[in-house]
């Protein structure tokens, strides 16, 4: 059975997934994601539980899958010059495929009827934005060949940060939904702060819409959506978790967990705190260790937003943008549509406690904000 489990930010989604790969008896597995950090967070996973990766398990990114399985296998399917290319891959960024770019300014791209140059560069790396449509055009041409081969390898099939996923990959999800593959997938749309690419196929379900995508795009049945599994975080203390819920009011409220293990040992010291310039070193002062987070720029050993994703520490201090200062004091979301899951995620990197660093006089901010001056730091 297909099944898609909407999780919640610090709620073991990966850990789950892991899990449910490891108890598959018979058949080969397949795991895979977008990004290299995550793959590698994947197989320390499987190592720390079973020492080493099982011989039916196989990690590894979304485009090496598509890559190994989906282009090279019938590459030639589309021109016959390909047949003995041994074809690569190029991570493009935006629009692959420029023709030129005219006295104005004016960028023109090749059109599909010139296949190799729609498709790949000139040493015939085929670009990331296209190569889930590559593979979609071969299985049409071998009457759903290239899908039911993969079926064949992998029985099971388990994605995680399925949020990623954008326009033809979405595709080749709903043909794998009617293989004989079972798929699994897990991820917060919350956290869409990556995409495999931006292409105008299915446009309105990016930012992590891939339940309004099964819902609108896929057979009514062939899909489970399951949003109650993984919707308690094992990370956030109940103060990180009304703040964040309140960026998604569209989603259900993500709660602290009640296990003991997670909450054992706790510091009194919890909450959101609204911190002035001039007292973030004093306030920093008061623990052994504090990661600062930064919309973007951050030298080490400060992170940005998006790359602090996957990331879990004690305590963080956000520098917010001048759009998130201004949702603080008025909660209007509208105006941190754009970066409101990289915010999603900075806040959601904390335990204990995450501090916003905002100079602030008599300035009133929205429900569960704490300034610093009127707070039990001290």
């Amino acid at each position: 059975m297909n099944r898609l489990i909407i999780a919640a930010a610090g709620s073991g989604k990966t850990t789950c997934l892991v899990k449910e790969a490891l108890s598959v008896e018979r058949g080969n597995v397949l795991i895979t994601t977008f990004t290299e950090a995550n793959e590698d967070e994947i197989r320390s996973k499987i190592i720390k539980k079973k020492k080493c990766i099982p011989n039916n398990i196989h990690v590894q990114t979304w485009f090496s899958f598509l890559l190994q399985h989906g282009v090279r296998p019938y590459q030639s399917i589309m021109e016959d010059i390909l047949y003995d290319k041994r074809v690569g891959f190029y991570l493009s960024e935006g629009i692959s495929g420029i023709k030129y770019i005219n006295s104005r300014g004016k960028t023109f791209y090749w059109g599909e009827a010139d296949t190799i140059k729609y498709y790949f560069t000139n040493d015939y790396k085929i670009y990331s934005d296209k190569i889930s449509k590559f593979i979609c055009k071969c299985n049409e041409r071998t009457n759903n060949e290239v899908i039911k081969r993969m079926a064949r390898i992998y029985p099971h099939i388990f994605i995680d940060e399925i949020q990623d996923l954008a326009g033809w990959d979405l595709e080749i999800i709903r043909l794998l939904f009617d293989s004989d593959s079972s798929v699994v997938m897990v991820g917060d749309p919350r956290q869409a702060t990556y995409s495999t690419n931006e292409s105008r196929k299915y446009r309105k379900y990016r930012n992590g819409k891939i339940k309004e995508f099964i819902e609108n795009e896929c057979k009514n049945g062939v899909c489970e959506i399951d949003t109650k599994t993984l919707n308690r975080s094992h990370r956030n203390c109940k103060e990180i978790c009304v703040l964040a819920s309140g960026l998604y009011p569209e989603y259900d409220e993500c709660k602290p967990c009640e296990c003991e293990e997670c909450r054992r040992n706790v510091p009194i010291l919890q909450g959101v705190y609204i911190v002035k310039k001039n007292d973030i070193m004093r306030y920093c002062d008061k623990f052994d260790k504090i990661t600062h987070l930064r919309y973007r720029g951050a030298i080490y050993p400060d992170v940005n937003y998006g790359a602090s994703k996957g990331r879990s520490y004690d305590r963080v201090v956000i520098h917010p943008t001048e759009k998130i200062e201004k949702y603080l004091k008025d909660g209007e979301l509208k105006k941190i549509d754009t970066i409101k899951a990289k915010f999603y995620v900075a806040l959601t990197r904390a335990r204990y406690s995450v501090a916003i660093v905002c100079d602030y006089k008599d300035t009133e901010y929205i429900g569960g904000l704490v300034k610093y001056e009127k707070s039990n730091v001290e």
